[in-house]
């Protein structure tokens, strides 16, 4: 019998857990891209039983269910979720490493796991690179609530050839340090940092950019949109893929923050021909960054 028992479970293995999970998805609005985003984790997890509420309808989280999962949806769901320390461990999904600097500094509750919305530092430099392979002095401008980046921006370039030039921007108002850095740098780099990079400066971004005929890598897809020449990103099923990983893992291993292991590369082929740039293939350029990965 005990034999017999053993070969059952080896041939249900593939089929993954024989346990559903309780997962819990929280956002401060129901709103229909939250409820897209919902529906995909149901189709992705048949087999767990898959709800969403707004935190005004949750109560406290230390009165949920200790093994429940939870996934927070937006900075809504995070505040109500660091409200008290009790409650079962949760997923933050597309926080910034500048929002999390601004709301927990150097703490990282045990009970939080983070996973970036901002594309790594050293996968924009590896892109910038190969877009701009001559370019060696890459502008950043940084503010008081993204200069703490500095330091790994500097480690992840050196081992690329690049050097950072870096240029404190406190008042956007003021074009000069913008100026300053488009006159000493090969590629401006933008720091997903909102104060520095939003749509009250970006027309003065871009257009000046252009005028020195230089390249902007980043800070987002969005801005991509606007006219930066490129930027990596990370799309809904690149999401999806990250939170399986998670959720089929017991949250005791879960990491306090990630990136998802998926991405594209987004171009903008206008920007590009008016650079004189070649015409920018997502694939092989996402193809050549993954190659540069460093494996976790």
């Amino acid at each position: 019998m005990a034999r017999l028992l053993r070969l059952l479970l080896l041939c249900l293995w593939p089929l993954g857990p024989l346990w559903a999970s309780d997962i819990l998805l929280v956002g401060g609005e129901d709103q229909p891209g939250i409820r897209s985003f919902v529906a995909a984790v149901e189709n992705h997890r048949p087999q767990d039983r898959v709800r969403f509420q707004t935190t005004a309808d949750l109560p406290r989280p230390g009165r949920l269910k200790a093994d429940q999962r939870l996934v927070l949806l937006d900075s809504a769901a995070l505040e109500w979720r660091l409200s008290e320390s009790a409650g079962p461990p949760a997923l933050a999904m597309r926080v910034s490493r500048v929002q999390a600097e601004q709301r927990l500094g150097k703490s990282r509750p045990a009970f939080l796991t983070l996973l970036w919305s901002d594309p790594p530092l050293a996968r924009q430099l590896r892109l910038a690179r190969y877009l701009l392979p001559q370019a060696q002095r890459i502008g950043v401008l940084y503010g008081k609530h993204s200069a703490f980046l500095l330091d790994e921006l500097r480690h992840a370039a050196r081992p690329l050839g690049l050097e950072i030039i870096a240029q404190d921007w406190p008042d956007p108002r003021d074009s000069r340090p913008l100026q300053y850095l488009l006159g000493n740098s090969d590629v401006l780099l933008g720091l997903d940092d909102p104060a520095l990079y939003n749509p009250k400066t970006a027309k003065n971004l871009l257009l000046s950019s252009y005028g020195r005929q230089m390249a902007l890598i980043g800070p987002n897809a969005g801005f991509v949109r606007a006219g930066a020449l490129a930027s990596t990103y990370s799309d809904q099923d690149d999401w999806l893929a990250v939170l399986d990983h998670l959720l089929d893992q017991p949250p005791a291993r879960w990491p306090r923050s990630l990136y998802p292991a998926r991405y594209g590369v987004s171009g903008n082929q206008q920007v590009a021909r008016a650079l004189g740039l070649e015409p920018i293939d997502p694939n092989a350029a996402a193809k050549a960054l993954a190659e540069g990965e460093s494996t976790p």
